[in-house]
C-alpha cells in the first residue's frame, strides 16, 4: 500500500463514527465535522471592513471568493493573544438557510488532529439553566483522557456571525 492509500484509509471514518478536525483555542480542544472543512491555511492578514463586530477580522480572497474571517477567540469572548506560527485559518462550509452554503474562515490557535468519534460517544453539553448558551455545541466527548468540545458550526455561524457580516455588506 502506498503512502497516499495509507493516508486515505486513515482519514475514512468507520461505520457509526463521524470524523472531527480538532483544534486548540485557549488551551482547550474543539472539533468541527471534517466534512465541513474545505482547507486549512496559515494565518495572513485579512482586509478589515468598517463597522463590523470585533470578532470579524475582515475578508480574504480565496481563489476569487470573498471569505469572511472570524476570530474564534473573540467570538467566544476569550482573551486575545498575538497570532503566532501555529495560528491557522480553518476554512469551513456553513449551511445557511437563506443562502444555501457559505464559506467562512475561523482563526484558531493551532490545528490538533483528526478523531473518529462514535455518535453514541457524543454527550450533550450540560444544561446551565440559560446562564450560558450551549446551542453552538454539538456535544462533548473524551478521547485519550481529554475532553473535546464538538461545535455545531452551522449554528455557531448562523446565530449572529453571518447576519452581522451580511448587514456590513449591505451598508
Amino acid at each position: 500500500m502506498n503512502t497516499a492509500q495509507t493516508a486515505e484509509t486513515t482519514l475514512q471514518a468507520e461505520d457509526g463514527m463521524d470524523q472531527y478536525l480538532t483544534f486548540m483555542l485557549a488551551g482547550e480542544e474543539y472539533g468541527v465535522d471534517i466534512l465541513r472543512v474545505q482547507e486549512i491555511k496559515g494565518w495572513s492578514t485579512a482586509t478589515p471592513l468598517p463597522n463590523t463586530p470585533d470578532y470579524i477580522l475582515g475578508v480574504i480572497n480565496l481563489r476569487g471568493t470573498v471569505v469572511p474571517v472570524i476570530d474564534l477567540r473573540k467570538r467566544f469572548k476569550l482573551e486575545s493573544i498575538a497570532f503566532g506560527q501555529t495560528t491557522v485559518v480553518i476554512v469551513v462550509k456553513v449551511a445557511d438557510d437563506g443562502f444555501g452554503e457559505r464559506i467562512v474562515g475561523i482563526v484558531v490557535d493551532a490545528v490538533s488532529e483528526v478523531h473518529n468519534v462514535a455518535t453514541t460517544d457524543l454527550k450533550p453539553a450540560p444544561d446551565f439553566g440559560g446562564a450560558i448558551s450551549t446551542d453552538s455545541m454539538k456535544g462533548l466527548t473524551t478521547v485519550d483522557d481529554k475532553m473535546l468540545i464538538m461545535l455545531d458550526i452551522d449554528h455557531l455561524m448562523n446565530k449572529d456571525v453571518l447576519k452581522d457580516f451580511e448587514q456590513t455588506e449591505q451598508e
